[in-house]
């Protein structure tokens, strides 16, 4: 049991490390988000990637961050990251974007693996916390079926 709240503990610190040291770099508009987010715009054709997409992301991983500190919310930090993750990891894969970011050997894309893998394995050993989120949530729509 102290073993696996040591875990749990460790890698949200991990992921909320990651994410919260990347906001500085979103939100001042760095040479290097603005680099990745101006790619996007343009391989996309979407014009909201930067400097919209900047933000959105940042807030999403402060969001995430909080989530993973709170008992109760840590499975859906998780499943936040895992969520950001999945498009940083798809995005640095398959668009012009590419593994390596303005000559960083890789890194950013490392710690996106290294934030995914984290939270997959923060929600496997949460399992017990999301079937009693689903159990509940299922009983509150059986009690209360939409008209």
């Amino acid at each position: 049991m102290i073993a696996r709240r040591t875990i749990l503990w460790a890698l949200s610190a991990y992921i909320a490390f990651v994410f919260v040291q990347s906001l500085f770099f979103k939100f001042t508009g760095s040479e290097e988000s603005i680099f990745i987010f101006s790619t996007l715009r343009a391989w996309s054709g979407i014009g909201l990637f930067e400097p919209a997409g900047r933000w959105i992301i940042g807030i999403c991983e402060l969001i995430a961050s909080i989530l993973l500190f709170l008992p109760r919310t840590r499975i859906f930090g998780a499943a936040l990251a895992i969520g950001i993750m999945t498009g940083a990891i798809s995005f640095h894969l398959f668009t012009p974007l590419g593994v390596e970011i303005l000559g960083d050997g890789g890194e950013l894309f490392i710690l996106a693996c290294g934030v995914w893998i984290s939270g997959w394995i923060i929600l496997a050993l949460s399992i017990s916390d999301i079937r009693a989120w689903t159990g509940t949530a299922l009983n509150i729509l059986r009690a209360h079926p939409a008209t």
